[in-house]
């Protein structure tokens, strides 16, 4: 591979040729072919059972890859050796577990990525926990059961545990569904800083609300396959006609979130009063 070849490569964050997705033996999306370059901040839209959900997990091995290529951060879906290096925060409302559990030990659980199974935090560890756990404005909750927090404040427990590891890949799977306008605003600030951070977004959604401002292209998924990549301004007037766009500064250049970039510290409370 030539010089240029390989800066080529270094720039593509996400890339798909030819690729069909799904489960067992049956595909759910057909015939993808898609580039998201580093640092770029991308909405997936579509209806629910459009298959974008099933997309983004073929880009973290959750999903078969039944034909065509998927590679993710230079590397085959599935092989990448530093497991840290992307970021998902999963399609659910909060965080549950049989054992009762504070902010500051589910965050710590996304630490691990960077560590492997079998060591234990250590000093810079527990330091990148907490500048994780600052960074979506909970620090003064740190200590707190999970249980106790809003369904919004654990929606931003599962982004600090994501940003711990310090990704340079974030995969969201509709961050804001289930939770309240107040807690859709913090997260989407949450997202502008670690966009600005140069970390690439890509966010699962049927809506985009807040994250208008954050996102600037879209992918649409229509029955398994890709309808429109573009400006996020069409993207979302075809997946969600009622929908709306406040352009958004462009992505910052450095590749991946890291924990001395710019957090929200006082974003938690600024959202609490009225949009």
């Amino acid at each position: 591979m030539n010089h240029s070849a390989a800066e080529a490569d270094r720039d593509v964050a996400v890339g798909l040729r030819g690729a069909s997705i799904g489960y067992g033996d049956v595909p759910v999306v057909s015939g993808v072919d898609l580039v998201v370059r580093s640092g770029e901040a991308v909405a997936v839209l579509g209806s629910n059972g459009s298959g974008k959900t099933t997309l983004a997990r073929g880009l973290l091995g959750l999903a078969t890859v039944l034909d065509g290529e998927v590679g993710v951060l230079g590397a085959p879906v599935g092989r990448l050796r530093e497991r840290g290096r992307v970021g998902y925060v999963p399609q659910r409302h909060t965080v549950s577990g049989a054992v009762p559990a504070t902010v500051r030990e589910v965050v710590g659980v996304g630490r691990l990525a960077r560590l492997g199974l079998f060591r234990r935090l250590g000093a810079a560890d527990r330091a990148a926990v907490a500048e994780a756990v600052a960074a979506v404005g909970l620090t003064d909750r740190i200590d707190d059961p999970v249980a106790s927090l809003s369904g919004g404040q654990q929606r931003r427990v599962l982004v600090a545990r994501a940003l711990a590891a310090e990704p340079e890949l974030l995969i969201m799977d509709e961050p804001t569904a289930g939770v309240d306008a107040a807690s859709q605003e913090a997260l989407a600030e949450v997202l502008a800083r670690v966009s600005a951070a140069g970390t690439t977004l890509a966010v699962v959604t049927h809506e985009l609300g807040p994250l208008a401002g954050v996102l600037h292209r879209a992918v649409v998924v229509d029955h398994g396959r890709i309808s429109y990549d573009g400006p996020l301004a069409g993207g979302a007037s075809l997946a969600d006609p009622g929908g709306h766009h406040h352009p958004g500064e462009p992505a910052g250049p450095r590749p991946g979130y890291r924990l001395d970039h710019p957090r929200v510290t006082g974003g938690d409370r600024a959202p609490e009063g009225r949009r």
